[in-house]
């Protein structure tokens, strides 16, 4: 009698997928060895979905996640730079590191002394050869000091460099700040302390010119006390040096305190790496093409290695130092020039040698076609609007604010007061507050802080509106305190209600005023932008802060009443109930228009 057969053992029921991560640009061999499968298999997958390819073409991010599900995997997808960095640190366990110079990003007001101190560090002249007697670019120079090396990052100190002096801030590891005796902290030494925060690395005060005689660095340490900086012989933490580098004194404990600061921070490298670091600055010159000055940060770059360096790829064809010698290698912390770039990539992008030339194309060419698309986009930037919106799927753990207000106490009471609307789910945090108009440094720190910007009784200058709207940075106006905060708790609650949005009308400078009969003062004007309409919504602004709002209570061309006047005339303008007007006010008409807001919730 035969046997009966044994009954099919059932498959197992399959597993929770594994885990991997795969960068950009994956081609079907990767995925497949990333994945243990073969690579033919891979290939089948894609032919049953009319997708004809070969082993080496990239994939597509979706269909990529799609057929690694198919085999039990899920994906995860990192850049390319930071799939690198985890096989670096795979692959070097156990690999003795180096130590590596600290990179010192120099910081303070303009004409202060950052680019003086530099000179007298390197006994160099570099003062001379910039125009007007102010750094005008990044300059990354490195300087020898008994034996150690030390890489000092020249960040220009004039407001309209404020994005530059916030992309030397990402790439250091000591800040100096340079704060001068006889002038004290001024506006642009608070904006480069808080981006020295932004960037979280520790801070060294040097406090120039002290040869000079109206020199009070007491006063000065008081108003770094006032901004948090509690220097160490006050009972703080903040490193303070007097110097002078006109006199050349003070420079050797300036230099030892970076030494002893960067000691505690235990700054190490691998040079045996392949080399990635940070482009500081990228320009196209005439005769050599596109060169990148680049910053290495680890390993070690040759000539002859392929890069990618943000969008652009490219092999070293040659590199200069920072004396402008050529030099055949770069070890970490050292600045170069790099020669060999096939186009123009933007400063801060990060820079990394690839052991394949034709990886290298692939990826730039991949991320040429992304940043097209994302040009077709719009940006992201958060807004009121939408921030109840972020704060429910979790995205927004922290508002960040800039506050800039016409007088000191309204600064002091708004920063109070929206520090007060914290909550448990998203904290209220002011990234910058000070008086004065808004401008394209606080744009600028707005978009890399991805920040809202309240302007109490100020406005915008030109060049910064302009700025604000092509970097989509939200700008809110406001002319009594709890309106602001009131703004803030309903946006955060979900209650914003319909919102009114200025529509600009136009711009007229007052170049003279006359006294009129029965009118009283009437300013003659020069209509710079847009158009001025009879009885329209006016706003006299001096040296940006408003002065007035209220109507035009009359317009007129000559003699001649008129109903509007277009940019390039010249008009006489009233203004309902107000005669305070001064030759270089300017005059903006706009006009309100109701704007309902937007369903942020269910």
């Amino acid at each position: 009698m035969a046997e009966p057969r044994p009954a099919p053992v059932p498959p197992a029921p399959p597993g929770p997928p594994r885990p991997i991560a795969i960068s950009e640009g994956v081609t079907v061999r990767e995925l497949a060895e990333k994945m243990g499968v073969k690579v033919n298999d891979v290939l089948k997958k894609l032919l049953l979905r009319g997708i004809m390819t070969n082993v080496n073409r990239p994939m597509d991010q979706e269909m990529a996640r799609q057929i690694a599900l198919e085999f039990g995997y899920e994906t995860s997808f990192v850049s390319f730079e930071e799939s690198v960095v985890i096989e670096e640190k795979a692959a070097r366990k156990g690999v003795h590191l180096v130590p590596r110079p600290p990179v010192v990003t120099v910081m303070g007001h303009v004409d202060h002394g950052k680019t003086s101190l530099l000179d007298a560090v390197r006994e160099t002249r570099v003062v001379e050869r910039e125009h007007g007697g102010i750094t005008q670019h990044i300059g990354a120079y490195s300087v020898s000091i008994k034996n150690r090396g030390i890489t000092f990052l020249d960040t220009p100190g004039h407001e309209a460099f404020t994005l530059m002096r916030a992309r030397g801030a990402k790439v250091t590891d000591i800040v100096v700040l340079v704060v001068a005796a006889d002038d004290g902290v001024m506006p642009q030494t608070i904006e480069a302390i808080d981006h020295a925060r932004a960037a979280s690395v520790p801070i060294i005060v040097a406090i120039n010119k002290m040869d000079k005689p109206d020199a009070k660095p007491d006063v000065v340490k008081k108003q770094l006390s006032d901004r948090g900086l509690l220097v160490e012989d006050w009972g703080g933490d903040v490193v303070c040096v007097p110097i002078s580098a006109k006199q050349k004194t003070g420079l050797e404990a300036l230099l030892e305190m970076i030494l002893l600061v960067a000691d505690m921070q235990d700054l190490k490298g691998d040079p045996n790496l392949p080399a990635s670091g940070t482009v500081l600055e990228a320009r196209l010159d005439r005769s050599r093409g596109p060169v990148a000055t680049v910053l290495v940060q680890n390993g070690t770059l040759r000539i002859g290695d392929p890069f990618i360096a943000g969008a652009v790829s490219g092999k070293v064809r040659a590199m200069l130092d920072d004396a402008g010698r050529k030099t055949d290698d770069a070890t970490p912390a050292k600045p170069v020039e790099v020669l060999g770039l096939q186009g123009v990539p933007m400063a801060g992008d990060l820079f990394k040698v690839l052991t394949e030339e034709w990886k290298a194309r692939q990826i730039g060419a991949l991320r040429q076609q992304r940043l097209r698309e994302e040009a077709l986009q719009k940006s992201s930037r958060l807004t009121l609007d939408h921030l109840f919106q972020k704060i429910q799927e979790g995205v927004v753990k922290e508002l960040s604010l800039i506050v800039k207000a016409d007088v000191q106490g309204s600064v002091e009471a708004l920063v109070k007061i929206l520090t007060d609307l914290s909550s448990p789910k998203v904290k209220v945090r002011v990234t910058h507050a000070s008086t004065g108009a808004i401008t394209e440094s606080d744009i600028l720190l707005a978009a890399t802080t991805n920040s809202i910007v309240i302007g109490f009784n100020v406005r915008p200058e030109k060049k910064a509106a302009e700025l604000a709207e092509k970097e989509e940075v939200d700008i809110r106006h406001h002319n009594v305190v709890y309106n602001v905060a009131s703004e803030i708790k309903a946006a955060m609650v979900g209650m914003l209600e319909p919102t009114f949005q200025e529509v600009p009308l136009g711009r007229a400078e007052v170049r003279n005023t006359f006294k009129v009969p029965k009118f009283g003062i009437v300013a003659g004007c020069m209509v710079i932008e847009g158009r001025i309409v009879r009885n329209a919504d006016v706003r006299l602004l001096r040296d940006h802060v408003v002065i007035y709002t209220g109507k035009a209570s009359s317009l007129r061309r000559f003699k001649d009443d008129v109903g509007e006047v277009k940019s390039g005339y010249e008009c006489g303008i009233g203004l309902e109930r107000f005669s305070d007007i001064k030759p270089g006010d300017v005059i903006e008409a706009f006009k309100v228009e109701k704007v309902v807001g937007k369903e942020l919730y269910a």
